[in-house]
């Protein structure tokens, strides 16, 4: 099973891609991040991160994908506004390429990657470099948490931690 985590925004889009083998094996497969330009036009830039995402998608065929539920702080309600666009082009490229698509809140993806709903960053940083075995922590921070929200599904669905 394949299983694509995204962590979009207008700026930076994370993704991270791992497979789940039969005898339960992680695999990371991919992870990067779509980089727009802010001197471009919304439209451009939403394009950009579909097409660079739809590429991603046509080649390894992820059979989940996994957002992190929107939420709005009341002190920035124009970040939660300019993500959603992002969030927006990514739940299209699911319905087109009937991929099921997952949200959990940011508390729920923590947890079962950190055992902590309000881990910080590096403590996610730490234990995704941990769990994937990697040499080096993921660079950056939205690489990691695309990761997270791939390896959420898999502990939460797949695992269903006591």
């Amino acid at each position: 099973m394949r299983i694509l985590g995204i962590d979009p925004g207008l700026n930076i889009t994370g993704y991270g891609l791992i497979a789940v083998q039969p005898q339960g094996k992680i695999k990371l497969i991919e992870a990067g991040i779509v980089r727009t330009s802010a001197k471009s036009s919304i439209s451009e830039r939403l394009k950009r991160i579909y097409n660079s995402l739809g590429a991603i998608v046509q080649e390894f065929k992820p059979e989940i994908l996994v957002l992190e539920k929107l939420y709005s702080h009341y002190k920035h309600p124009t970040t939660s506004i300019l993500m959603s666009h992002a969030r927006g082009v990514i739940c299209l490229l699911c319905g087109v390429n009937n991929i099921k698509l997952i949200s959990y809140p940011s508390t729920r993806i923590k947890k079962a990657v950190a055992g902590n709903g309000h881990a910080s960053k590096v403590q996610i940083q730490k234990m995704i470099t941990e769990q994937l075995r990697l040499k080096k922590l993921p660079q950056p921070v939205d690489v990691t948490d695309a990761l997270a929200l791939a390896l959420s599904f898999v502990y939460i669905e797949l695992r269903r931690p006591v």
